[in-house]
């Protein structure tokens, strides 16, 4: 029936916009939703044949309701290929404003062969489309070109304020030394987590499964790029 794939689509966005980081690219899906707008587009071209270009409604009735089908169905599909590709295109944006490198992370997760939360479920192909991939990567430069208007600002940081200066993190990735904005290397271990007196004095590095306790807004890019999780 026309249009059952287009809403497969249609169920795959909206499964998206509910999860944290982007799925699939569902290629085969896009490619039978095309190829249906196209046969389609032949049998609307087949049915006004006859009629060299002469054709009234009101006399063929029967024509006329089946155009009126077939040309409902294509624009249904396109409009569900919009919708799909629209919804990909919010998260991929949503994501490079927070800090996200998706094309690294997505090649990370292939090699691999684990799935993530960009990575393909079959752990061989990328998630992204090419053309997705090539969208990332410009959408990146004019991101990057627009940020480096305001260097002493922070444009893809939280809108939210943060409720306490220091906070507990854990490292989830190994990240190895980082250095706050005013210079300095540090870094606490789990006996020393409220020795505040000591933070701008060892240079450490972030090694997985340690936890320390820092200033927020020193390690909240490492947050968002999911090096660190924040304890509660």
């Amino acid at each position: 029936m026309y249009g059952e794939v287009g809403n497969k689509l249609v169920q795959h966005a909206k499964r998206a916009q509910t999860l944290a980081n982007l799925p699939p690219y569902q290629t085969e899906l896009v490619r039978s939703v095309v190829r249906e707008v196209r046969e389609l587009n032949r049998e609307v071209n087949n049915l006004l044949e006859p009629f060299s270009g002469s054709f009234n409604p009101s006399s063929e009735p029967a024509t006329a309701c089946a155009l009126l089908v077939n040309h409902l169905s294509m624009r249904r599909n396109k409009r569900c290929l919009l919708a799909y590709h629209r919804v990909r295109t919010e998260k991929l944006e949503e994501l490079c404003w927070s800090g996200v490198d998706i094309i690294s992370n997505d090649q990370n997760v292939d090699l691999s062969g684990q799935n993530g939360a960009i990575g393909n479920a079959e752990g061989s192909k990328s998630s992204l489309s090419p053309e997705e991939e090539e969208y990332v990567r410009l959408y990146g430069d004019l991101l990057a070109a627009y940020k480096g208007q305001w260097t002493d600002i922070d444009l893809t940081g939280s809108l939210e304020p943060p409720t306490d200066l220091f906070i507990d993190v854990r490292v989830l990735k190994d990240a190895g030394e980082i250095q706050t904005e005013y210079g300095y290397v540090y870094g606490l271990s789990a006996l020393s987590m409220r020795a505040c007196s000591s933070l701008f004095h060892r240079a450490i590095n972030l090694t997985k499964n340690s936890q320390f306790y820092v200033r927020q807004g020193d390690v909240e890019r490492l947050i968002q790029q999911g090096y660190l999780q924040k304890l509660s």
